[in-house]
């Protein structure tokens, strides 16, 4: 019974990207092999991310670890542990986008049509089969994210299309951590400084872009 309560948040999470990737290929408009492409890089950067989350865990419980390796099993992966995978999995995407082993933009633009996807079925699931009441909040923005990307994402740039959701979820995110007692992504508590360097960035970005002139 231990296992499969433990095995159930992560079938519903794998789960869940498993529809925003299918989402992703039926939908997007890139050529059949562009759509391959990007499905390689995205499932290959998905589990790099799981990854980086037991090594945060290791890294979060690195006494224990030395101690007992086994031991660091028994501990569950918190949002500390999150917070060093973005940590990590933006570093190898930067390192990646330097070497020109990526294009970031286009892969980010197809990565937010599979996140905003399966986070919208994965707090569905949350909401209606597990009975979570904290889940409605976050489900409302989603549902507001989804309908803005897919009107936008024809008729604006990729590129303000990104930072135009990523600021409205940061905004949105900002809005349901002061009403709610917590607020949760894939299971992962969100703490007001991390949703708030968010949205720095993100208005950061959105300068840099404007002065670049790559934002009109």
């Amino acid at each position: 019974m231990v296992i499969l309560s433990k095995l159930i948040p992560i079938s519903i999470i794998v789960l869940s990207f498993a529809v925003g990737i299918t989402s992703f290929y039926i939908m997007s408009d890139l050529s059949k092999e562009q759509k391959k492409k990007q499905m390689e890089e995205l499932i290959s950067q998905l589990v790099n991310f799981v990854i980086f989350i037991w090594l945060g865990k290791i890294i979060w419980h690195l006494s224990v670890f030395i101690k007992d390796p086994l031991a660091i099993l028994a501990y569950p992966s918190n949002s500390d542990s999150f917070y060093i995978a973005v940590l990590f999995i933006a570093g190898l995407l930067v390192y990646k986008s330097f070497r020109k082993q990526l294009n970031v933009l286009t892969f980010m633009e197809s990565f937010l049509h599979v996140f905003l996807v399966a986070s919208f079925l994965y707090e569905f699931i949350q909401f209606v089969w597990n009975n979570n009441p904290y889940a409605f909040g976050y489900l409302i923005l989603l549902s507001v994210l989804l309908i803005l990307y897919f009107l936008l994402s024809r008729r604006i740039t990729g590129s303000l299309l990104i930072i135009v959701i990523l600021i409205g979820w940061t905004l949105g995110m900002l809005i349901l951590t002061s009403i709610q007692p917590f607020v949760t992504v894939f299971g992962y508590i969100m703490e007001a400084w991390f949703v708030g360097l968010f949205f720095v960035l993100s208005f950061a970005i959105l300068i840099y872009k404007r002065r670049k002139g790559d934002v009109q």
